[in-house]
C-alpha cells in the first residue's frame, strides 16, 4: 500500500525529543525532515484514505474528521512544548519526501518570516458568553391566569424576558470590549474571531467575545492573571481561557496562500 506524507508543521530545529509514544494521524509516528535549515514535520499515511477522492469523501465524515484533527492537534501541542511551530493546515499531503521539500523550497521565505515573528511566542484564546438562561434562585413562570387574561400576561412576560436578556447581552458585550482592549494592550497582537454557534458548539449562553490573542511565552502567567482578575468582576458572564496553543490565528496571512495540497 502507498504511503503518503502528511505534514503537520514547520518550524526550525529543535534539541528537545518528542515524546517516544508520539503517534499522529493514521497512527504513524511524527519525523523531522530537514530542508535548508529548516525543519517539517511529517508522518505516513494511506493513500487509500488521504489520496485526493477519498480524502474528500473522508472530511464528509464527521467521526473520521474529529478524530484526524486530534491526531493533527496532538502533535502540534506536542511541538509546541518543545519550540514555535508553525502549524500548517488540517490534511495537507504530499506525494513524497520530495514534494514536501518543493513545498518547503516554495514558501522559504514566507515560513522564515513568520516563524521570526512567532519565535517564542504562543497563542491564547478568550470566549466571552452572556448566561440567558434562567439562573438559581430565579421563580419559574407562574401557572396561566384564566383564559380572560392569559394572553395577555403571557405577552407580559414575554416582553419582560426579552428586556431581560438584552440587558444581559448588553452588559455582556460592554464588559467584552473593556476586556478585549486590555488584553490587546498587554499581548503583541489580537485576533477577532466570528462568535460560535451555540448549537455547533454545545456552550451554554450567547457567545459575544471570541478572540485569540499572541503572547510572549514567558508573559504567559501574567496574561492568565489578568484574565483571572477581570473574570472575577463579572458577575453572569462567563469567560472561557484556553491555551496556551501554537499561533494558528496569527498565520492567516501564509494560510491564504501557501498551504497547498499536491
Amino acid at each position: 500500500m502507498t504511503a503518503l506524507r502528511y505534514v503537520y508543521a514547520v518550524c526550525r530545529p529543535f534539541r528537545s525529543a518528542l515524546q517516544v509514544q508520539l503517534t499522529g494521524v493514521a497512527g504513524a509516528p511524527p519525523k523531522q525532515l530537514t530542508h535548508h535549515g529548516l525543519i517539517a514535520v511529517v508522518s505516513t499515511v494511506p493513500e487509500a484514505d488521504f489520496a485526493e477522492e477519498p480524502l474528500r469523501a473522508h472530511l464528509e465524515d464527521m467521526d473520521w474528521l474529529t478524530a484526524t484533527a486530534r491526531a493533527h492537534q496532538q502533535v502540534i501541542d506536542a511541538l509546541t512544548v518543545v519550540t514555535t511551530p508553525l502549524p500548517l493546515r488540517l490534511a495537507t499531503v504530499f506525494r513524497d519526501d520530495s514534494g514536501v521539500r518543493t513545498m518547503m523550497e516554495a514558501r522559504e521565505e514566507d515560513f522564515r518570516r513568520i516563524l521570526d515573528r512567532l519565535e517564542g511566542r504562543v497563542e491564547w484564546g478568550v470566549k466571552v458568553y452572556s448566561e440567558t438562561e434562567p439562573t438559581q434562585g430565579v421563580q419559574p413562570t407562574p401557572p396561566a391566569e384564566p383564559a380572560s387574561t392569559s394572553g395577555r400576561d403571557y405577552l407580559r412576560r414575554r416582553r419582560t424576558q426579552t428586556r431581560a436578556r438584552e440587558d444581559v447581552w448588553q452588559k455582556a458585550a460592554e464588559f467584552s470590549g473593556r476586556l478585549h482592549e486590555k488584553l490587546s494592550l498587554f499581548a503583541e497582537d489580537a485576533r477577532l474571531h466570528a462568535p460560535q454557534s451555540a448549537t455547533l458548539s454545545g456552550a451554554s449562553g450567547q457567545n459575544v467575545l471570541n478572540a485569540a490573542y499572541l503572547v510572549p511565552r514567558a508573559d504567559s502567567e501574567e496574561f492568565v492573571e489578568l484574565v483571572d482578575r477581570e473574570k472575577d468582576d463579572a458577575p453572569g458572564i462567563r469567560v472561557e481561557l484556553t491555551g496556551p496553543w501554537a499561533a494558528y490565528s496569527f498565520t492567516d496571512e501564509f494560510a491564504e496562500e501557501g498551504e497547498e495540497r499536491q
